[in-house]
């Protein structure tokens, strides 16, 4: 028999703002030599490091502590450092820093020159020279958790390579900051509104996996950014979904609980 692989735990974020014709969301394209999802549309994210959980990081987290954090995830301990780790990615996949000051102000970056050094942190953290929390400590800062919202939880089916545990969380994006691929593990980034990336991913001109759908699914009828972090505010329970890949007329098929054939 197989043996089953642990799922590593990992947290994804869906970064909202609000448009001309609704709201939108970011979305990056994974490398297509990748080992996992190529050539998806994806948010950012990742695994939780170690780091993530290390003292002096969640020193860092402001709004947000570790007994609150793991009460919202369902966890016995170690929720503060899915959030962490979800603000971590998207500023190393997307180069957006939702951070604040010691005294809560939050973070912008509308100056030249704290641009280019945001810039050149973000280039030494993805190479691995400059640590996240290092970069926050330099500059002041701290992991702003206030707006960030709890939205859904999904594990990847037994059978693939490589599984995930992933946190999904949501956040506006913020003011004053652009958005851009890391040009290594992403290739492409795009501000897409839900309905679109569904009608796109029908149609086969863009490509996403099943929790990506799901996911877009679930918020693509809210309005506003706003709306949607309300929407992720007011769940009061949030299930484990764990999809289970099965045969139906000779062909595989995800299914998820509640669907004919999962149990």
């Amino acid at each position: 028999m197989a043996e089953i692989l642990i799922p590593r735990p990992a947290s994804t974020v869906l970064t909202v703002r609000d448009g001309v014709d609704g709201y939108e969301i970011l979305m990056l394209r994974r490398n297509l030599n990748s080992d996992f999802v190529g050539g998806a549309y994806v948010f950012p994210g990742g695994g939780v490091d170690e780091s993530d959980a290390a003292p002096e990081t969640l020193a860092l987290a402001q709004g947000l502590d570790e007994e609150q954090a793991s009460r919202r995830l369902g966890l016995e301990g170690g929720g503060l450092a899915y959030y962490v780790a979800c603000l971590r990615e998207l500023f190393e996949e997307a180069g957006l820093l939702i951070a604040c000051g010691a005294d809560g102000e939050r973070f912008h970056s509308e100056d030249h020159a704290l641009r280019l050094r945001m810039a050149q942190y973000r280039r030494a953290v993805n190479e691995g020279s400059l640590r996240f929390v290092d970069m926050l400590e330099r500059e002041g800062l701290r992991m702003d958790l206030r707006g960030l919202e709890y939205l859904a939880h999904w594990v990847t089916p037994v059978g693939p390579p490589r599984r995930y545990d992933t946190r999904f969380f949501v956040v506006e994006a913020p003011p004053g900051q652009i958005a851009a691929h890391d040009a290594g593990e992403t290739v492409a980034d795009t501000w897409i509104r839900p309905v679109d990336a569904l009608a796109q991913c029908e149609r086969g001109e863009l490509e996403m996996i099943f929790p990506t759908i799901r996911n877009l699914e679930a918020i693509a009828h809210l309005r506003s950014a706003s709306e949607v972090l309300s929407y992720a505010r007011a769940q009061v329970s949030i299930p484990r979904t764990e999809p289970r890949i099965i045969e139906r007329d000779g062909a595989l098929t995800i299914v998820v609980p509640g669907d004919p054939g999962y149990d």
